[in-house]
């Protein structure tokens, strides 16, 4: 009888999952009619930013949309089932801790990324939207201290996109 209930309520608790596409571990929900995925080289509108902001949000989203998911990455835009684009649209540093002498003992990095994902197949918009992200870094640690941090808030970004468009799924 117990395993009769525990097999009924794990079955149960499947049948939402299967109602809305595909599911996968990463929590992303793929709708059955995605199978690939093209990721152009991100767009950098920002003024300022280290070099190779494009390619780090590049590598990033690829990171979320296909290795995190079952979508395989299709190198030609028109023949990928879903696209995901990507323009930077902001990058800015400010201090946000002065020390006793009035300089600056922290820096913050923010970002402004505009994504838009379109699915191909159904010929929809799955997903438009700007997301942000800050993170610190400490003035001594130069150029490199602030392309970390840059690296960190492109990261949280992907993360964020890949979250907000599988969510809706």
């Amino acid at each position: 009888m117990r395993a009769v209930v525990v097999a009924s309520l794990v079955g149960a608790s499947l049948i939402p999952l299967a109602s809305c596409g595909v599911y996968s571990f990463s929590g992303a929900t793929i709708p059955a009619q995605l199978e690939t995925v093209a990721v152009p080289l991100a767009e950098d509108r920002s003024q300022g930013g280290p070099p190779g902001l494009d390619r780090l949000l590049t590598d990033a989203l690829i990171d979320r949309f296909v290795d995190r998911s079952r979508l395989t990455l299709e190198t030609d835009e028109g023949e990928a089932d879903a696209v995901v684009r990507a323009t930077i649209e902001r990058y800015a540093i400010a201090p946000v801790a002065v020390t006793d002498q009035n300089v600056a003992g922290l820096n913050r990095v923010s970002l402004g990324v505009r994504v838009v994902v379109e699915d191909r197949v159904e010929n929809e918009e799955l997903l438009s939207r700007t997301f942000t992200a800050t993170a610190d870094f400490a003035p001594a640690e130069g150029l490199q201290g602030e392309a970390d941090a840059s690296a960190t808030a492109l990261d949280q970004i992907a993360r964020d996109a890949f979250t907000a468009a599988t969510s809706d799924w």
